[in-house]
C-alpha cells in the first residue's frame, strides 16, 4: 500500500511539481492550499507525512507543527520554505518538524529526505527484538520505549535517535554518525538537528529518571553509558 503524504502548501506552482514528481513515484498525495483544520485532517487521513510550508496564507507552519504535537499527533513532518536562517530551521525543529528543507531545492534530495523519514515509522518491517541497557528498555517491534517502567512518549524520530544511542550503548558517537545513521545525511548540511533533537531527548529521558543519560564528549560526540542488562525477543 503506497504511503499516504499531505502536502500543504499555498504556491500552486510547487504544490502541483511535488504531487505530480511524488506521484509519480508512487506516494498517494493529498494537497491543501492553507492550515484549515490541520490536527483534524491529520488525525482523520491516516497520513505517513507531512510535507508543510512555512508561510501560508492563514497561518505560520511552525505553530501548525506544534499545534499538530499539542495535539498528540506524531506524524512525520517535513518543513518546506524559503526561509533559511539558522534561527528559522531552529525554529521549525522545535515546534516539532523532523526535517527542514529550504527553497529552491532538488527533487532527488527531496526523495531521499521522504525515504529517511519514513522507515523511522517502520512500515512493513518487523524487527522482533527488544533490548534494555540500564534503566532503559527499548522494545523496536511495538515501537515503544520504556525508563525505569514509565512510558516514554517518543516521536518517531526521537525513537530513532534512542535506538541508535542503545545500539551503540558504551561508544561515543559522533555528529555526523548520527547524521548519517538518524537522518541519512552523508554530508554536513550546517543545521543544529542533532542538538535540538538531543535535547528534547534528554528532557524526556530526565523526567523518568537521573539526568546526565545521554553524555556530551566535549569534541567527540556524545555518549550512551553501556550498563546493558538484557538483550531479549520481543513477545
Amino acid at each position: 500500500m503506497a504511503a499516504r503524504l499531505l502536502i500543504v502548501e499555498d504556491d500552486a506552482e510547487i504544490a502541483d511539481f511535488l504531487a505530480t514528481g511524488l506521484g509519480a513515484e508512487g506516494y498517494d498525495v493529498t494537497v491543501r492550499p492553507d492550515g484549515r483544520d490541520l490536527p483534524a485532517l491529520v488525525r482523520d487521513g491516516d497520513f505517513a507525512l507531512v510535507i508543510l510550508d512555512r508561510m501560508l496564507p492563514d497561518a505560520e507552519g511552525a505553530e501548525l507543527c506544534r499545534r499538530l504535537r499539542e495535539a498528540g499527533e506524531d506524524v512525520m513532518i517535513l518543513m518546506l520554505t524559503a526561509r533559511d536562517a539558522l534561527g528559522d530551521k531552529l525554529e521549525g525543529l522545535r515546534a516539532g518538524a523532523d526535517d527542514y528543507m529550504t527553497k529552491p531545492f532538488a527533487f532527488e534530495e527531496l526523495l531521499a529526505r521522504l525515504e529517511v523519514l519514513l522507515r523511522r515509522t517502520g512500515s512493513g518491517v518487523s524487527v522482533p527484538d527488544a533490548v534494555t541497557v540500564g534503566d532503559i528498555r527499548l522494545d523496536r517491534s511495538l515501537k515503544t520505549a520504556q525508563r525505569a517502567g514509565q512510558e516514554l512518549e517518543l516521536t518517531a524520530t526521537e525513537f530513532a535517535l534512542l535506538d541508535y544511542f542503545v545500539e551503540n550503548a558504551g561508544r561515543v558517537v559522533s555528529r555526523m554518525e548520527i547524521l548519517r545513521q538518524v537522518w541519512g545525511y552523508d554530508f554536513d548540511p550546517h543545521t543544529n538537528i542533532v542538538e535540538v533533537y538531543i535535547a528534547y531527548l534528554r528532557r524526556k529521558l530526565d523526567r523518568a529518571g537521573p539526568a546526565g543519560t545521554i553524555q556530551t564528549v566535549r569534541g567527540f560526540g556524545y555518549l550512551l553509558a553501556d550498563d546493558r542488562s538484557s538483550s531479549d525477543a520481543a513477545l
